[in-house]
């Protein structure tokens, strides 16, 4: 008993040494620095007042697919300001576009997977799930129509957001943001450290100069607690669940799920998306359960599977779909839940096939 206690722990400090020291200063820390200035910066507002069911659907669906990357919100952070949509006269289909998709294109977690899990499956979660956000939120827009109609006698009592103008040139937030992005490409970029330390230093050098000629005092100060809420919420339960998933592959090594998530079939696929509608995975944690527990980068995951999990995982499980059922009612979670777990497959399945 005492060895295989033993066992486990070094197991799970193992797997977490590991994910440190591959991911965090040059992954983990330049994405959290983007997500917080994310929010800090890029109004939510000017987001969600687009998502009115008389907005060309080119708008709302466009700017709702994509609401991930810049909101940077996980699957419990995305349910109230859902649950808020509602409640400003949003479209049924914008909405659940949304809520779809926030999670799933959450800028920390498409480049945990891409830097973890390969550049192919980081590229195609991001692009499956734009796609899937868009056709699932039509789906349930054409069904429940009537909804629409009732919600359209509220949206002209709903307030409008004030706009302010910007004293700044337009061209400073977004350099900002390539600056921060640079940082992160050359941060992963497997180049010599003589050669990427100073390319970091000189961008780095770039932010700074921007944050002291451009911005306000307190917007500095807003990016870096931004950025220092999102660490303290998703960082501790990611080293938490690292450690505690490489325990958990002591017991249950990869080769266990071989046999059902071992290659791309139609089944495989069906049962990895409903297994990830089930689990309740916070931010970033759905990549080293796909990593390591279902044994993807040790070659025990087919990549159909692994696909699919990321599509369903972080969007879907069964505590968001017990909010989202007092928010919308049982009929249309059911028909969502179903959507998603039927689209996350075949999307899966076609990834499959397609990479081989």
């Amino acid at each position: 008993m005492t060895d295989l206690l033993t066992g486990s722990l070094m197991m799970g400090w193992t797997t977490l040494a590991e994910y440190l020291a591959e991911h965090v200063v040059t992954c983990l820390i330049p994405a959290f620095f983007i997500a917080g200035g994310i929010a800090a910066f890029i109004k939510k507002d000017a987001i969600m007042k687009y998502f009115s069911p008389d907005a060309p659907k080119a708008v709302a669906y466009g700017i709702a697919s994509v609401s991930g990357t810049v909101l940077a919100v996980c699957s419990c952070t995305i349910l109230p300001m859902f649950a808020g949509l509602f409640k400003r006269g949003s479209g049924i289909g914008p909405a659940i576009t949304f809520v779809y998709a926030g999670p799933a294109i959450n800028i920390l977690a498409v480049v945990y997977t891409a830097k973890v899990l390969g550049f192919d499956l980081g590229l195609a979660r991001a692009v499956f799930a734009i796609i899937l956000a868009i056709a699932i939120g039509l789906i349930m827009a054409a069904l429940f129509r009537s909804d629409d109609e009732a919600t359209k006698k509220r949206m002209a009592a709903m307030p409008q957001a004030p706009t302010g103008d910007e004293e700044r040139p337009k061209w400073i937030v977004p350099l900002f943001f390539i600056l921060l992005i640079g940082i992160l490409i050359v941060g992963t970029a497997a180049i010599d450290w003589m050669i990427k330390f100073p390319i970091i230093y000189a961008l780095t050098l770039g932010v700074a100069y921007l944050l002291i000629y451009f911005f306000e005092r307190d917007e500095v100060t807003e990016w870096g607690w931004e950025t220092w809420d999102l660490t303290k919420k998703i960082f501790p339960i990611l080293l938490i669940g690292t450690f505690a998933l490489g325990m958990l592959a002591f017991f249950l090594p990869p080769e266990t799920f071989a046999p059902y998530f071992g290659e791309s079939t139609l089944q495989a696929n069906l049962l990895a998306s409903f297994v990830g509608t089930i689990l309740y995975m916070p931010t970033l944690l759905e990549v080293p359960v796909i990593g390591t527990t279902f044994g993807y980068t040790s070659g025990m995951m087919a990549q159909g599977p692994a696909l699919a999990l990321l599509l369903s995982g972080p969007t879907v499980s069964l505590p968001s779909l017990l909010v989202i059922s007092r928010i919308m009612g049982v009929k249309k979670t059911v028909v969502y839940a179903v959507i998603v777990i039927i689209f996350s497959a075949l999307a899966g399945f076609g990834y499959g096939l397609i990479m081989g």
